[in-house]
């Protein structure tokens, strides 16, 4: 499929000898942000295509991110190739609905193939965490983190043990602070808010309750602004400001009432309400931004309040300490001990915000494997290993079906190997010579041999500990042939006219 024929008229690319690295995307909108990534959905969402074939394809890359996070790029690249696989076959005079028959078949047997070869060390804790490091490793080897990858792993695999089997990663925040170098990043306990401790408040409150809320806290001035007040004099707009105090003094008053010594809230606070909160001790925090504050109250195990007359029914936070901390330049507010033991937070430094963009990225999807890993611990070998044991099996299926499937079920064989063939073209080896090795390899008896991209030669994947999840590899199996076979029934596309705009005179 030619690039001119995907992308919009005016689109145009600029690349190098072959484009193997990142990619830089630069929006057509205002301030033309430019964001620098390797992730395949987020190219994919980010390029205006007008294709409607192609369309699809970026659909079942964002699915593949939605469900598993990784393993978006391949989903395509499979995609892809099974189609052009395809279309040899309907030149050849194949009917698509054999080609697809022969898919199925293939595609089953290839699911097969993997089952029979999967690793499970759920039992031994101590496996099951070397497991988790190897897919984080090998997940992070393709992208701007792989040259610290093992402590990103570490920090990812530490990350997804505290959530004890939950897939929820909200209670994992990441933090971007540009300064130092990605080496810097660290992973602490708890929870950090980006914000400052007021003048006059206490730096450090130790078995904090925390009340979390969304009001407003910007009311004992009279605001001239879409105020109309007649009063006959100054002393008349001084009582009805006085007035106002006097009703931040009993808000204040009623939220001190819920035995407090933390108030975090959503909107402004005003200096008087402030003082009012120090001088009786409460730390306040204003302008927690959203999401902050929703993960807050998650992780302390509050709920946002925006009323105060009944205490009962506010659902307060804990945590053992809140106390400031300094990252880099700027000061932060840690709460550490939280009622949501598994919460934890990520802080990644780096030098500027697209690498920072970028690592966060990276990260995340080593942590959508790992947390989906956690769930289904079947582990797979990687580099290319789980595309050659299926390829092997699907060509002996071939040989074994009568009939013009045989052809379409040899053809999603070729398509499985274009991938490690890619991952030999990416390390800038020869790949070539590389699959053939791997061919021969892969026909003696149960042989764990893929690509070890940094001798740019066949190795060992269970020496070299390059895994994959199970999960991921399935999710790539299944949505490329659905995506596939959804565009072979396609035998014409109709497009609408564009409307014309009548001239006016």
């Amino acid at each position: 499929m030619a690039v001119d024929r995907i992308l919009k008229d005016e689109a145009s690319e600029e690349k190098g000898d072959r484009a193997r690295m990142d990619k830089i995307l630069q929006s057509t909108g205002r301030g033309h942000n430019v964001t620098v990534t390797n992730d395949g959905a987020t190219i994919m969402k980010s390029l205006h295509i007008d294709n409607p074939a192609a369309k699809v394809l970026i659909d079942i890359s964002k699915t593949q991110d939605d469900e598993v996070g990784d393993g978006t790029t391949s989903v395509v690249v499979l995609a892809g190739e099974l189609l052009r696989e395809a279309e040899k076959l309907v030149a050849m005079k194949i009917h698509p609905m054999t080609i697809i028959a022969g898919y199925r078949m293939a595609s089953e047997c290839a699911h097969n193939a993997l089952l029979k070869r999967v690793i499970d060390n759920k039992q031994d804790t101590d496996k099951f965490r070397s497991d988790l490091m190897n897919i984080a490793m090998t997940t992070l080897s393709s992208k701007i983190l792989s040259q610290d990858k093992e402590h990103f792993a570490n920090m990812a695999v530490d990350a997804v043990m505290r959530l004890k089997g939950s897939t929820n990663l909200e209670a994992i925040q990441i933090i971007k602070k540009p300064g130092g170098s990605l080496r810097d990043s660290f992973l602490d306990e708890g929870f950090i808010l980006d914000k400052k401790i007021g003048v006059g408040q206490p730096k450090r409150i130790e078995n904090a309750n925390i009340l979390v809320a969304n009001t407003a806290m910007d009311t004992d001035k009279v605001k001239i602004y879409g105020a109309r007040v007649r009063v006959d004099s100054m002393a008349k707009v001084a009582e009805i400001e006085g007035a106002e105090k006097d009703k931040m003094r009993e808000k204040v008053k009623k939220i001190i009432g819920h035995g407090i010594n933390c108030f975090v809230n959503r909107q402004l606070i005003y200096n008087f309400p402030e003082e009012l909160f120090a001088d009786a001790g409460v730390l306040a925090i204003e302008h927690a931004d959203f999401d902050g504050i929703e993960r807050l109250a998650l992780v302390t195990g509050g709920e946002i309040a925006s009323t105060f007359d009944n205490p009962e029914s506010v659902k307060l936070g804990h945590c053992k300490l809140i106390e400031e901390i300094m990252i880099g330049e700027d000061k932060l507010i840690h709460f550490s001990g939280v009622e949501m033991g598994q919460a934890c937070t990520i802080v990644l430094r780096g030098a500027s915000e697209h690498v920072l963009d970028e690592a966060e990225r990276s990260l995340h999807d080593a942590l959508c494997v790992l947390s989906q890993t956690v769930n289904d611990s079947r582990v797979l070998l990687g580099g290319g290993w789980p595309e050659m044991v299926m390829a092997k099996e699907i060509d002996d299926l071939a040989r074994k079906t009568p009939g013009k499937k045989s052809h379409a079920i040899e053809a999603f064989s070729r398509a499985l190997q274009a991938i490690p063939t890619i991952i030999a073209d990416n390390a800038g080896l020869d790949s070539a010579e590389l699959i053939s090795k791997l061919r021969a390899e892969h026909h003696k008896e149960d042989s764990t041999a893929g690509i070890d991209v940094i001798t740019g030669a066949v190795g060992d994947m269970s020496v070299l500990g390059i895994s994959e999840s199970f999960k991921v590899k399935q999710a790539v199996l299944l949505s490329a042939i659905e995506a596939a076979e959804g565009l072979l029934r396609v035998d014409e596309i109709i497009r609408c006219a564009p409307r014309r705009r009548e001239d006016r005179m």
